[in-house]
């Protein structure tokens, strides 16, 4: 199900994908914070559509300013510790990595998720796309559940 909310004129795109982080200190007072700060903290979302003949709000944050589109959150993709891991249990991520070059890296530290929370695993993906974990970890790619 799609919410409708305001972002930079920028990422107003179809496809583009983002993490909602929550109010701002320029957002104080602003006439358009109840459209604007309608999403879920520390949320991946992924933009619909973009609302046709809605005009382009001025925004402190936004130097082109905001327009309206749609958003669904979205599944995150993470790996985590191999051992129990099934579609239907939860899981945590294992830990920071200073290895930013390995492939697996955005995966080991996925955006919209925090390492001291658990998650449902909706799917196992398979292998990460790593040769070798530099810090000798078995993992596997997951992806997790949306949160509502």
């Amino acid at each position: 199900m799609s919410t409708v909310t305001l972002v930079g004129t920028r990422l107003a795109e179809p496809g583009t994908e983002f993490v909602y982080e929550g109010e701002a200190d320029g957002c104080a007072g602003c006439p358009y914070r109840s459209q604007c700060l309608n999403l879920s903290t520390d949320t991946r979302y992924r933009i619909t559509a973009v609302r046709e003949n809605a005009q382009t709000l001025e925004c402190a944050m936004h130097d082109g300013g905001v327009r309206a589109v749609e958003v669904e959150p979205v599944p995150v993709r993470a790996n985590i510790t191999s051992k129990g891991a099934f579609a239907g249990s939860k899981a945590s991520l294992p830990g920071p990595c200073p290895y930013v070059e390995c492939p697996s890296h955005e995966y080991c530290e996925p955006d919209g998720l925090e390492f001291d929370e658990e998650y449902r695993i909706d799917e196992i993906v398979g292998d990460p796309p790593h040769d070798v974990c530099h810090l000798d970890r078995g993992l596997q790619l997951v992806e997790f559940d949306v949160e509502e």
